[in-house]
């Protein structure tokens, strides 16, 4: 049967026009997330369940940060979406480490900070990363290794991990990152335990500690910029 197309076509179409001309200057923050499910759901109309992920999680990070199960109980949303959204953020988080690979951005401890809040700083679990450098301090490439929590102590165990992948790679310099799920980022004495172990085996063997940082979605606390490096 022929007839008119949904209401809602004209309006995605006006969308995909007005980010075309301004990204996403102008735009209200449902229409970022609605745009955004216009990718995954190309027959629907978005709106609504764009204002009820927006309610339920508050703003954008907090739809691409949510876990895939609440994503999914979300009406209209399905199963394909949330998936859709993770990719997404993911890409987002690789742009942020090609950007750091391709000069020396890790000198600028705003930069560094957003890099890992939006790398981890979300997780529910705690993860610690080290980024390997150059002697430019430019990011080596795939310059990132994510060490698991255990309950093995980490101060024991990783800093002969980090050394050994730090000569292994040719690194001049490492940053540390990891995150606080409860959202407090200052460190626990375990905190600077790990980061004087870590700084007293790198000099050993002349590799630099650019920073320590400890993230959660919001804030970031940098060793060196408060004088415990």
């Amino acid at each position: 049967m022929g007839g008119q197309p949904p209401h809602f076509h004209g309006h995605r179409q006006r969308l995909r026009d007005k980010f075309i001309k301004n990204g996403l200057a102008g735009f209200a923050d449902y229409e970022v997330v609605e745009l955004l499910l216009t990718l995954a759901i190309p027959r629907a109309d978005v709106k609504q369940p764009a204002k009820v992920l927006l309610a339920r999680f508050g703003n954008l990070r907090g739809i691409l940060d949510a876990p895939l199960a609440e994503l999914q109980a979300v009406p209209g949303i399905g199963t394909v979406t949330p998936v859709a959204l993770r990719v997404i953020r993911e890409v987002a988080s690789l742009y942020l480490q090609q950007e750091a690979e391709s000069h020396d951005a890790l000198t600028d401890p705003h930069v560094l900070a957003r890099f890992w809040r939006l790398r981890i700083g979300a997780l529910a679990n705690e993860v610690f990363q080290v980024g390997y450098l150059d002697s430019a301090y430019r990011l080596l490439r795939d310059g990132i290794e994510i060490l698991e929590e255990g309950t093995i102590d980490r101060a024991a165990v990783y800093p002969r991990r980090v050394i050994e992948a730090a000569l292994r790679r040719g690194a001049a310099a490492l940053v540390l990152a990891h995150n606080h799920p409860n959202g407090d980022v200052q460190p626990t004495e375990q905190d600077k335990t790990l980061t004087r172990a870590l700084v007293l085996a790198a000099t050993t063997v002349q590799i630099k500690i650019l920073d320590h940082l400890i993230v959660s979605p919001d804030h970031a606390f940098s060793f060196r910029q408060e004088g415990l490096l």
